[in-house]
């Protein structure tokens, strides 16, 4: 009778901290509730559960928001690889003991990723596990964040200036920076500029929410130097083809750029920096055997730098 109530013990605490890293991903106990099939006050009841049992406050409840205590925060980041380790028990097994014959990779990556980056490192990987599902998820920004931090994708690939506190983000590509134009543009042909050079001209640059606008905007802010925007487009692909027809010019890196394209380049490195690309993860995230093989197979010493 001891060990059975030993054993309903252990399921019970499983279910209250599933609940608790649940909640503390979407933010929000009814989304929580929803992902687990519970009504909401059976996932309330399961957080003040926990909170009793081990005699901490987890959550500041702020109206209709809730955040981590400073306590909540640290036990989040011990329990959230134990509770995704038991969840994905199964698949780790299967994975490892089938060798990688099966199994299912969700990536987060935005769309020039998806057509630069990811290519080569998505064919060596589906010819050697042809049995592994391969999901992109064509994402950006904030939209990206929200779906590592409610387990939605097992990592993303991408470029980020600014690295939250709970994300790990590994670089391990980088591309210059370049002015494109018309072909005959006035600035078409030379080889270095001043951004007051660009000034007088239109840019035609990805949404005001990417990071590329904020770039630009600081470079050419630090340098004590005016820019016009001529049109906002999305896609590096959309960007190249309206330089090209002379609707404006912009600043890409060139991860985009290949010999075909009919625009002029001109370097600018002496003002932007170089673009990273690289490997993201939540924090504490229990990655299953797939998703280390094709991080391993993409950045060989991810796991080797994060020791």
């Amino acid at each position: 009778m001891a060990a059975q109530n030993t054993l309903y013990y252990k399921q019970d605490s499983l279910k209250k901290l599933r609940a608790f890293c649940h909640v503390v991903r979407l933010g929000n106990i009814s989304r929580a509730a929803d992902l687990l099939c519970l009504s909401q006050p059976s996932v309330t009841l399961q957080i003040q559960a926990l909170e009793r049992d081990l005699k901490l406050t987890l959550f500041e409840r702020r109206g209709p928001s809730i955040h981590l205590t400073p306590e909540g925060d640290l036990f989040y980041r011990l329990a959230s690889p134990l509770v995704d380790g038991i969840d994905r028990l199964p698949e780790s097994f299967a994975a490892e003991y089938g060798s990688l014959e099966s199994g299912q990779i969700n990536i987060a990556a935005g769309e020039s990723t998806i057509l630069y980056i990811l290519p080569d490192a998505i064919t060596r990987f589906a010819k050697s596990y042809p049995g592994i599902k391969l999901k992109l998820h064509n994402v950006t920004g904030r939209d990206g964040m929200a779906m590592l931090r409610a387990d939605e994708a097992d990592f993303a690939v991408g470029s980020m200036l600014e690295v939250p506190e709970d994300i790990d983000y590994r670089p391990s590509l980088s591309f210059a920076p370049y002015l494109i134009t018309p072909l005959d543009h006035p600035l078409a042909g030379k080889t270095s500029l001043r951004l007051d050079e660009i000034s007088p001209y239109g840019l035609i640059l990805p949404p005001r929410h990417l990071s590329t606008w904020r770039l630009v905007d600081l470079v050419f802010t630090q340098h004590n130097a005016s820019y016009q925007v001529a049109l906002e487009a999305g896609g590096w692909e959309i960007v190249k083809k309206y330089v090209a027809l002379g609707l404006g010019i912009s600043i890409v890196t060139d991860v985009c750029l290949t010999a075909d394209d009919p625009v002029a380049r001109i370097p600018l490195g002496n003002y932007f920096p170089k673009r990273s690309y690289g490997i993201v993860v939540r924090k504490g995230k229990f990655l299953t055997p797939t998703a280390r093989r094709f991080i391993e197979m993409m950045d060989p010493q991810f796991f080797s730098d994060q020791g």
